[in-house]
């Protein structure tokens, strides 16, 4: 199991091997100074987080300590300003996979190792010594580079990584920020970050080799290998294309709320709705079906049949009733059936089709209409959504037209980024 107090990972030689190689890696980047705390300034605090990594089938790949300042004590325009740090987006992803398949490139796997403190500090911070690890407790951590759990580590980082790549003759894409592209007569290689796992293809593998050796001579780094399990999705090799499923996600969310051995359900809505006495009650623990919805939303990156009751299921966060709880509770089971569903991406020609609809005036309660529009880039899908119009349309031609609009910007933006 994963401890909480360091107290008991101190007597655990495992959880303390995962201690010490976190501290080590922080003292060879060089993370802080031991000085005295200036009479002006106030340190925060910092803690041990820890986490058993594993693998796409479960099992134990290591067991990591993080240590993880409290940010939540941080002052606004005193140790932090700026935080903002983009990630990529899905469909961005599923089309750097459909390149890759299309012209049969190999995809490489990086994970950048405490990819955090590679990020410098712009702005003054001071932190506690880590527990278990004090060397003078009358001095205090001056920080020179970013951790986890300060408020502008990710945007550090992300500066970081970024300046290092545009150095190397890469282009940051317009459409999206987390996706570079290296141009030359005669390679192209293509990278995508998302914190701090990276995904990179391109036509020239012996270029790529040298790329990725160079990068491991500036970050700490791992190779993964082909791409296989990343961001929580599995990612199969077949024979001709790719699949890419989140059974083991799934697997753990039926085990948060309880129904790892409930009987499966054919559909994830009801067709009829039928009421009982108390569904329009309060739920005793909304926590619960915040958490699980959640859950769910993060579900929908490889499972587009459950868009449409997910985006239903998040209209309640608020204040859900026992009716909205049992309306989950419906569509997990119908993940319990249908835990491995997936995307199948195959090669194919790069030509785009969308597809819209709308319901009008779907919902009972406020009229509004439900948009819904799927992109496929030749046989492959790799944008949808499904989501409730702003405002009230007046007519059934009204919904289709705003749901044509938003199929139409999202197309706009895919042409951009393509290009």
């Amino acid at each position: 199991s994963e401890p909480l107090i360091v107290v008991a990972t101190l007597a655990s030689p495992v959880w303390f091997s995962a201690m010490q190689e976190e501290f080590q890696a922080l003292q060879q980047q060089c993370t802080w100074d031991l000085v005295s705390l200036p009479s002006h300034k106030t340190a925060i605090g910092c803690k041990w987080v820890y986490r058993i990594k594993r693998n796409s089938d479960g099992s134990v790949a290591r067991y990591k300590a993080r240590l993880v300042a409290k940010g939540y004590l941080q002052q606004e325009g005193v140790d932090f300003h700026e935080t903002f740090s983009p990630v990529a987006k899905q469909p961005t992803i599923r089309i750097f996979l459909c390149l890759a398949l299309h012209f049969q490139w190999p995809i490489h796997q990086l994970d950048i190792s405490n990819a955090f403190l590679h990020g410098t500090l712009d702005e003054e911070v001071y932190m506690l010594q880590p527990p278990g690890f004090v060397h003078n407790s009358h001095l205090v951590c001056k920080l020179k580079k970013a951790l986890y759990g300060l408020k502008q580590a990710p945007r550090a980082w992300v500066s970081t990584f970024s300046k290092f790549l545009l150095s190397q003759g890469f282009v940051n894409s317009h459409s999206d920020s987390s996706l570079f592209v290296q141009h030359t007569k005669t390679s192209l290689i293509i990278l995508v970050v998302y914190v701090d796992d990276i995904l990179v293809t391109g036509s020239d593998s012996s270029l790529l080799t040298k790329f990725i050796h160079h990068m491991h001579t500036v970050f700490s780094m791992k190779e993964l290998g082909p791409v296989s399990y990343f961001l929580g999705i599995s990612v199969q090799s077949l024979p001709h294309g790719y699949f890419l499923s989140q059974a083991k996600y799934a697997t753990e969310l039926l085990h948060k709320a309880g129904l790892t051995n409930c009987k499966p359900c054919s559909t994830p809505l009801a067709v009829k709705s039928s009421l009982s006495v108390g569904d329009d009650l309060s739920f005793s623990n909304p926590s619960l079906y915040r958490s699980l919805v959640g859950g769910l939303q993060y579900l929908t990156i490889t499972r587009p049949d459950l868009a449409l009751a997910v985006n239903q299921a998040c209209q309640h966060m608020h204040l859900p009733t026992n009716a909205d709880f049992q309306a989950v509770k419906r569509l997990l089971r119908y993940v319990k059936g249908t835990l491995h569903h997936g995307l199948h991406f195959t090669s194919g020609p790069f030509s785009l089709h969308a597809f819209s609809d709308s319901n009008w005036a779907g919902d009972n309660v406020d009229r509004r209409s439900t948009s819904g529009y799927y992109v496929y880039l030749g046989p492959n899908l790799i944008s949808w959504s499904a989501k409730k119009q702003s405002i009230v349309s007046r007519s059934s031609t009204e919904a289709e037209y705003r749901a044509l609009a938003n199929a139409t910007a999202e197309l706009s933006w895919l042409q951009q980024l393509l290009k």
